[in-house]
This record gives structure tokens, sequence and C-alpha cells, in this order.
């Protein structure tokens, strides 16, 4: 009798990119919920449009360099591209904002270098900065703490540009708590006057305390799925939190704590979403971590000296340029092999 022989692997596998997307896409609704109830309904419709515009770019890209258009789709990682662009862009952006972002994102930063497993860097980020860079002041529109629009408000303001003659932009929009700070510590201005504004909560932006804190839970929960690996987020929060807590140490008037760091911004997002994308991110283990502990330092110095009130986006994509020479230079001993 004649028996078929199958090459390896021979146990089944038990993932794949279509459940990784998927589990990330849950652990990212609790914080979607969160911005949704702090920032109102421009949060849900930078979703669908950066979501929509990523699948529709993925699909025009596979279909020009006539690849499988239907598989690509399934395995959510266009629409995971769209949503983390959308998280971090303002909720009373123009509709054309995510728009841009999400075709940058897959058409450039992604299939224009192979598709999915060829990019070296971020694509959400790098959509993101591609936006921060041209459209400095439409990425400004965070809505003022406590003041959510209606949807039809929201609606003419991200379609139209209008808004109702009892309403003006400058009345419903104001800096977030990244960009108070470095503006304020700019007129000598120290950290405890700044914080006794009513853009801060108990240790850090009012509101942006609870969305980190549920962007943290659903990063946990990522790692207790084995989704993702500890060394990137832990790596990233110590090297963002103890850089912060030498110079906060050193002078609080003018340097501000490391809770404050770790729940303002794109901190938890960037930690347990972005920063540990399988792509682009380094993939040995040591490696991981000392990617992850860069991520952390460039986030605090941009954050601190730079031009801009976040750093995350800039970190990750400086990061992923390092990631290859990461990689070759903290290799794992193969068993049996002698490095001397």
């Amino acid at each position: 009798m004649e028996f078929r022989t199958y090459s390896s692997p021979h146990l089944p596998a038990t993932g794949s990119v279509s459940r990784m997307m998927g589990f990330v896409l849950l652990a990212l609704l609790p914080g979607s919920l969160c911005a949704v109830w702090l920032f109102g309904w421009g949060v849900l419709v930078n979703i669908l449009l950066a979501g929509l515009a990523a699948i529709a770019a993925e699909a025009a890209m596979l279909t020009a360099r006539r690849r499988p258009v239907l598989p690509a789709l399934q395995d959510g990682s266009a629409l995971l591209t769209g949503v983390l662009l959308a998280m971090a862009l303002p909720p009373l952006a123009p509709w054309w904002i995510p728009v841009i972002g999400s075709l940058f994102a897959i058409v450039i930063a992604k299939q224009l270098y192979g598709g999915l497993g060829y990019n070296p860097f971020n694509p959400a980020m790098a959509g993101y900065v591609v936006l921060l860079i041209s459209f400095p002041r439409e990425l400004s529109l965070w809505p003022a703490t406590g003041w959510v629009l209606d949807l039809q408000d929201t609606l003419q303001l991200v379609f139209a540009g209008s808004l109702p003659d009892t309403l003006t932009l400058d009345a419903i929009t104001m800096a977030t708590p990244l960009d108070a700070v470095k503006t304020r510590l700019g007129l000598s201005e120290t950290l405890t006057e700044i914080q006794g504004s009513t853009v801060f909560g108990s240790f850090a932006g009012a509101g942006w305390e609870w969305l980190n804190l549920w962007f943290l839970l659903g990063g946990l929960w990522l790692l207790q799925q084995k989704i993702i690996k500890w060394q990137i987020p832990a790596g990233m929060l110590a090297g963002l939190s103890l850089t912060a807590l030498l110079f906060y140490a050193w002078n609080p008037d003018i340097y501000a704590s490391p809770q404050f760091h770790c729940f303002s911004g794109a901190a938890m997002l960037g930690a347990f979403f972005i920063a540990t994308d399988p792509v682009s991110a380094s993939t040995t283990p040591r490696g991981r971590l000392y990617y992850g502990l860069g991520i952390g330092v460039l986030t605090y110095v941009i954050r601190t000296w730079g031009g801009y009130p976040d750093g995350v986006a800039f970190a990750v994509l400086l990061m992923n340029m390092a990631a290859p020479t990461i990689d070759y230079y903290t290799r794992p001993r193969v068993f049996g092999h002698d490095d001397s």
C-alpha cells in the first residue's frame, strides 16, 4: 500500500495573521469607546473614514499588483492600520485628514515596499507623521475637556467645515495636556502653576488618564493571550518612566512626573498597539527590549525638547530604522555553534 507523505510542519498552526489582527482590534475596543465618551462622535467618524480608506487603498494596490485581493483584505491588517491611525487623530479633523493619512499609510508605507511583511516602517505612524508635518493646524483640533458635540454638529464640522452660529472653533477646541505643558513652560511658568488648570486631572491630563488606563488594560489582555511579547511594552514604558524620573527628581518644577508621561498622550497606545507591530519592530528577545527602551527614551526627548508635544510616532519610526541593526547584534546563539 502506498502512503502519501506530507512535508513539515506536521503540527497544525495555532496562530494566523487574521487571528492576531482580530485580537488587537478587540483589545482596542475599550479604549476606543472611552475616546468616544471623552471626545465625541468624531472618533467614530475618523475610524470609519480611515478604515474604509485603508481597505479601499489595499484593494486597489493589490489589484494593480495583480495579487489576490480577498485573502489580503480578510487578514485585517489594512483595517487595523486605519483604526490605529484614527485613534491618533483629533476627533474634529476634516474628513480628508484620515483619508489622506490612510492612503499614504497603505499605498506608500506598505504596498510600495511589497505589502504585509515587507514594510520597514509602521504604516499607521508613517501616515500620521506625514499628516502632522503637512497639516499642523488640522491636527490640533482636539475638543475642550467636557465639551462633546452632538452627531449632527460633528458631521457638519467634519464634512462641511462649519458650525452652528452659536459656536466657534476656538470655543470648543483646546490644547492637549502635553501641548499645554510644553507651551506654558516656554512662558516660564512652573508645573505646579500649569497643572492647576482644568485640563489636568489627578496625575495626568483630565480624561487622558482614563483613556490610557483602558489602553493599558487592553494591552495586558493581549499579553495574557500571547498575541504580543512583553519586552517591547515593558521596555518602552521603562525607558519613558526612568528618563522622566531622572529629570523629575532633578527639577520637578520644569520636568513632569513619570506617571504624567505614561498616562498622557499616546503612551499606552504606543507601547502595546503601535510599537509591537511584528513587521517593523525588532524580533529577537533581547532586541525587543532594547527597541522598546529606545522608543521610550526618544519619546521623552521629543516631548521635552522637540518641536512636537508628543513624540511616540517619531520615536517608533526612528527605532524602525534601527530594528535590523538591533536584531543583527542581539541574535541568540545557535545551539551547538561556538561564537568565539
